[in-house]
């Protein structure tokens, strides 16, 4: 893994959240998109090297919209950036790690990504993400 590429942060109001992680990181969001697969509403922010990102869902039955419910708002998951998504995902499942899904998918901010099981990791949901070129 090569860094921290984001932290995901659950929202339950969307524009509120913007407005104020706009104010709080002095930035402003330099990108929103909707993953539809995914059921969520996403919002960057750049601070230092590290992006931060607020998901909504846009579905009372999404995974988001699950999370909230279940633990409130608040940090969803820390996500790691790859050059070799698969490689590393084999290289963990080799490790003894659960993953969420067996085959690298499309996510947000034009990556692929996969998530391990936060049982195997202390009960945080890490992310594995590798931009597509």
């Amino acid at each position: 893994m090569l860094k921290v590429e984001h932290i995901g942060i659950a929202v339950k109001d969307f524009s509120q959240s913007i407005s104020l992680y706009e104010k709080l990181l002095n930035t402003n969001c330099y990108k929103k998109e909707t993953v539809e697969s995914e059921k969520v509403n996403t919002a960057f922010f750049m601070q230092g090297e590290t992006k931060i990102e607020l998901l909504e869902s846009i579905d009372k039955d999404g995974v988001i919209a699950k999370f909230i419910e279940k633990k409130g708002e608040g940090l969803h998951h820390i996500a790691f950036e790859t050059n070799d998504i698969e490689a590393e995902m084999q290289r963990l499942k080799n490790e003894g790690f659960v993953l969420l899904n067996e085959t690298a998918k499309r996510g947000a901010d034009n990556k692929l990504v996969c998530f391990l099981h936060p049982k195997n990791t202390n009960g945080v949901l890490v992310e594995l993400c590798q931009t597509i070129i």
